[in-house]
């Protein structure tokens, strides 16, 4: 009796509980219920920097992208505008930036290097971008610092 009990147990597992628990499986892995996200919104973090600055000297600005998330084809990019004032902002020792063109970022760390080419007070604003819209503005200002010192 306990062998006919025991085969209508497997029978019953084999015909109605695997071909419902594959089914349920088939169905949670069908591509419109999978959700891979690639979007995430990031903040951006800036060192403090110097609020003035005098003509012909530098100031480094360090910004770190901080995203909600971590998709590995995520693309950043900055471009700058100059309000007041003159100067160029450049990535490290490469070529100046050109106002309002696009640039990519190769790494969320990074130094910028702006150089004023003016005695007077001057501002400009940085946008950074990544490769699904989202965007974060930078504002900065440094008023004119008379002399070398």
């Amino acid at each position: 009796m306990k062998n006919i009990i025991n085969n209508k147990i497997r029978i019953l597992f084999k015909c109605f509980l695997i071909p419902v628990m594959v089914g349920l499986l088939v169905q949670s892995c069908e591509k419109d219920d999978l959700e891979i996200r690639q979007n995430f919104p990031f903040e951006v973090s800036v060192m403090p920097v110097p609020k003035e600055i005098a003509k012909d000297a530098y100031v480094e600005i360090r910004i770190t992208i901080l995203p909600e998330g971590n998709f590995l084809d995520t693309k950043y990019y900055l471009r700058y505008f100059q309000f007041e004032g003159t100067g160029k902002l450049q990535y490290y020792n490469t070529q100046p930036y050109f106002p309002n063109d696009t640039y990519p970022l190769y790494e969320k760390e990074f130094r910028l290097y702006y150089t004023s080419a003016s005695e007077v007070s001057q501002s400009f604003a940085v946008w950074i971008s990544d490769s699904f819209g989202n965007e974060k503005k930078i504002e900065f200002q440094f008023n004119n610092k008379k002399g070398n010192g």
